[in-house]
């Protein structure tokens, strides 16, 4: 993926300054002629707090191609310290990006669709079927619970990609086991792009619903998701809200020492 310009380091992680547009652009072309197998990661709030003590999280992270900043939060953090990071490029609109400048240029994608429960991918699979009638789906599958711990599983998915051809992969398995799979079997891919999107693979299935644009536009989309799963995000969301500006001091006083 070419780069109009380098990336910023915060929080330990190679930010890149592109927009959504540029940043999808960018990836389309890349899946169409990289030789090699590449992935994205979209750093948010609970990624930069995990990465702090997740080793095997932040190893991923170093070998991801491309790292577009996803919450209100890093964005305001990065333009605190003076990065300019043009805007907030989140996974569920990123992959929205991808396939709509692929179709509307005729680009020969070939999409798998990897994660979600039961036949969430499938239901992902026929949205972009629906809106995107020129691309290609190759695959959907919902993997079996753990089977990231299981060298066979694994493995079998790994075949089942690359006996489809397929060039772009929708990974929507989750933080940090989406990223952790990808690095662990890129090597293994067959030249292609995989953005790992989160909750994307569900949104698009319409399996869960996502804020509505006023929310996201004033960076309230977080308040929405913990609405509609308290229980499963609020000790998250109350950790982050804990460390994550006193990593921002924390930070602030790095970047304040390198320019003094």
């Amino acid at each position: 993926m070419s780069k109009k310009t380098p990336p910023r380091r915060v929080f330990g992680i190679a930010v890149d300054l592109l927009t959504l547009e540029e940043a999808a652009a960018a990836i389309c072309e890349e899946c169409v002629s990289t030789t090699s197998f590449k992935y994205v990661v979209t750093p948010n709030i609970d990624h930069v707090v995990n990465l702090r003590t997740n080793a095997k999280f932040r190893r991923a992270y170093s070998q991801a191609a491309y790292a577009l900043a996803d919450g209100w939060p890093v964005v305001a953090a990065c333009r605190m310290l003076r990065h300019s990071v043009p805007e907030r490029v989140a996974g569920s609109d990123l992959v929205p990006a991808v396939l709509a400048h692929a179709d509307r240029l005729g680009l020969p994608l070939a999409v798998f669709v990897l994660g979600g429960l039961g036949d969430v991918p499938e239901r992902a699979a026929d949205h972009i079927r629906r809106n995107y009638p020129s691309l290609k789906v190759v695959g959907a599958y919902s993997p079996p619970i753990g089977f990231e711990k299981d060298a066979a599983q694994s493995s079998a998915i790994v075949s089942m990609i690359n006996k489809a051809q397929a060039n772009f992969i929708i990974l929507g398995l989750g933080a940090p086991k989406q990223e952790n799979w990808i690095h662990d079997h890129s090597a293994l891919l067959d030249p292609g792009v995989a953005i790992c999107a989160g909750a994307t693979v569900d949104f698009m299935a319409g399996n869960v619903r996502r804020a509505p644009p006023w929310m996201a536009k004033v960076g309230l989309e977080w308040l929405h998701r913990l609405t509609s799963d308290p229980r499963r995000l609020f000790g998250r969301y109350a950790k982050d809200a804990v460390v994550f500006p006193l990593m921002f001091l924390q930070e602030a006083w790095r970047f304040h020492r390198r320019d003094s």
